[in-house]
């Protein structure tokens, strides 16, 4: 995979285990992080969750079980996206590509940099900041950028596809099912009852809104 991978024009550092991968993350600040869950020594969970305590790489879990549990726990320690094996190099190629033309902050031409407050909850695509009331929210890059994208149109109702597009790009290909982990882990952190959400909506038959707070 490393090989494919440089042969298509990527640097690329590979590791044996969580340590040394932890170590050349440390060593070398990566644009994305490609972890399996299964690693020797430290498990690619453990592995995510310590990356995000100092980067804020675009993380890829891989996994040899489609049970939705392990995805539900790697992307709620922070992973991006995620595949289940096996799957060729060409689809880790393009994931890669994906991420990596995703801009690095929500400030792009035409959005509005301005706080944005829905009740009691308060977003600030300038510093990346989100409230819910006084209390500070640590969001995922991705968990933030589907958020802001929420936020930006508060009337709008977004399909799992153009909220695909709005933060992974049109270019990404996959289970729209990762949307639904993402707005899941989101609804968790903000507090928000999935029964009866405040924040982050539902609409049958379509997918998402954001609520009045």
């Amino acid at each position: 995979m490393a090989g494919y991978l440089q042969h298509e024009g990527f640097a690329v550092t590979t590791a044996a285990d969580g340590e040394q991968a932890l170590a050349a993350a440390r060593r070398d600040p990566p644009d994305v992080v490609v972890l399996d869950l299964m690693m020797p020594g430290i498990d690619g969970i453990e592995v995510c969750r310590q990356l995000r305590t100092f980067t804020d790489a675009y993380v890829i879990m891989l996994t040899a079980r489609s049970e939705e549990v392990d995805t539900l726990v790697a992307l709620s320690v922070g992973a991006d996206d995620y595949m289940t094996k096996p799957f060729s190099p060409r689809e880790l190629t393009a994931r890669i590509r994906s991420l990596l033309r995703r801009p690095r902050t929500s400030l792009q031409t035409g959005t509005d940099p301005q706080v944005r407050t829905m009740g009691d909850l308060r977003l600030d695509p300038a510093s990346r900041q989100v409230h819910v009331g006084q209390a500070a929210v640590e969001l995922t890059r991705t968990e933030f950028d589907l958020l802001d994208a929420l936020t930006a149109r508060p009337r709008l109702a977004y399909t799992r596809r153009q909220l695909i597009e709005q933060v992974w790009g049109p270019d990404w290909f996959g289970d729209e099912h990762l949307v639904d982990l993402h707005i899941a882990h989101i609804r968790a952190k903000l507090k928000d009852d999935a029964a009866a959400p405040r924040f982050v909506l539902t609409v049958r038959g379509v997918g998402y809104r954001i609520g009045p707070g």
